[in-house]
């Protein structure tokens, strides 16, 4: 994958696929200590402590439809190839927590990417999953939460033609109005 929101975006489809009624997804940059900081967290069903230990490996996945898993272990090698770090903690019947370390100046390390878009496909195309998106740049910070859009809208889906607008016009307005259109 070529850009940070990419692995977000498939992590985040994993957290779906695992049940998660609740996905926070925080990104946070703090260029004063050259880190890039990205946390998935959802409530889905979780993960042994031995599905822990095997999801980095690339020949390993629960799915069914193919033989490997390579968004966990491509995310990971695209921390720690910067000098950052990744971990993962689970537990089963509570959720699991990603969380990816990297350094921003780094040079191999991968743009974030248009992350607005990538919250955008995630809240328009699972309705029924609700997510809480954090952005952070240098103590400003912007959320988006879904179960505050379903309070204002009730029925009305995220995938009407003007709703979905509206989100992306929220996210990439907040993003630019936070990190005043740096790139990261």
């Amino acid at each position: 994958m070529t850009e940070i929101s990419l692995n977000i975006l498939d992590v985040a489809e994993n957290s779906t696929r695992a049940g998660a009624s609740l996905v926070t997804i925080t990104v946070s940059a703090d260029t004063a200590a050259d880190r890039l900081t990205v946390i998935i967290d959802d409530d889905g069903c979780g993960m042994t402590e031995e599905q822990v230990a095997h999801v980095t490996d690339p020949f390993f996945t629960t799915r069914t439809t193919r033989k490997v898993g390579l968004g966990v272990p491509f995310f990971k090698y695209a921390a720690e190839s910067t000098g950052g770090s990744f971990t993962i903690q689970s537990q089963p019947g509570v959720g699991t927590t990603v969380t990816a370390v990297f350094v921003l100046s780094h040079i191999d390390r991968m743009p974030l990417g248009d992350i607005s878009s990538t919250i955008h496909t995630l809240v328009v195309y699972h309705p029924d999953t609700d997510f809480r998106y954090i952005y952070e740049y240098d103590g400003k910070s912007f959320t988006l939460d879904t179960r505050e859009f379903r309070e204002i809208l009730g029925d009305v889906p995220f995938d009407t033609p003007e709703i979905s607008s509206y989100i992306m016009e929220y996210l990439t307005e907040n993003k630019l109005e936070t990190d005043g259109g740096a790139s990261l």
